[in-house]
């Protein structure tokens, strides 16, 4: 299997918008919102639309190919609550990637706009029959470098690169 079975071939819009969710009753913890966990979840289904819909690396290539995109490394950012039955969106920019690897940045929005939570996450193409990465097909590689082309002018993102910690006054 050489040809894609889904996505294509761009241009891609910048940002990508990936739309139609909402909050359900499970997801929400005893202090009221969102639990932090079903943050991944949301980023992880929107993540499946964006490979799906656009990149042609979702179910069906992971089924034809016995290959697919692995999380490597993932940091998020919690900028405000989220509550039951609550419309949310997101935006995703790819920011670099190889014949391997995806880095993508993703904003989750409220429907009204307000930025919720962002994630940062590194992507890499894994054979399922090996457990070890793989490279993607030329189509793919080239779908993932032209992503990186078209977003490339898009203003940064304050989040993008944070390294972790306690930041204190007196140091």
């Amino acid at each position: 299997m050489t040809n894609p079975l889904s996505g294509h071939d761009g241009s891609y819009d910048a940002p990508i918008e990936i739309r139609g969710f909402s909050v359900p009753p499970e997801w929400i913890d005893y202090n009221g919102h969102m639990n932090v966990g079903y943050y991944g979840v949301a980023f992880d289904r929107a993540l499946d639309h964006l490979m799906d819909d656009h990149l042609g690396l979702g179910e069906a290539q992971v089924s034809a190919l016995g290959q697919g995109p692995y999380i490597l490394q993932s940091h998020m950012n919690f900028l405000r609550e989220i509550h039951q039955d609550a419309l949310f969106w997101f935006r995703f920019r790819m920011l670099d990637s190889d014949q391997k690897r995806g880095h993508y940045f993703a904003q989750m929005l409220t429907d009204d706009g307000e930025l919720c939570a962002t994630q940062e996450a590194l992507f890499m193409n894994v054979s399922h029959s090996t457990g070890r990465s793989a490279p993607y097909p030329d189509w793919a590689v080239a779908r993932l470098a032209r992503m990186v082309r078209d977003h490339a002018n898009l203003d940064p993102a304050p989040q993008v690169g944070l390294a972790i910690g306690i930041r204190r006054r007196d140091q």
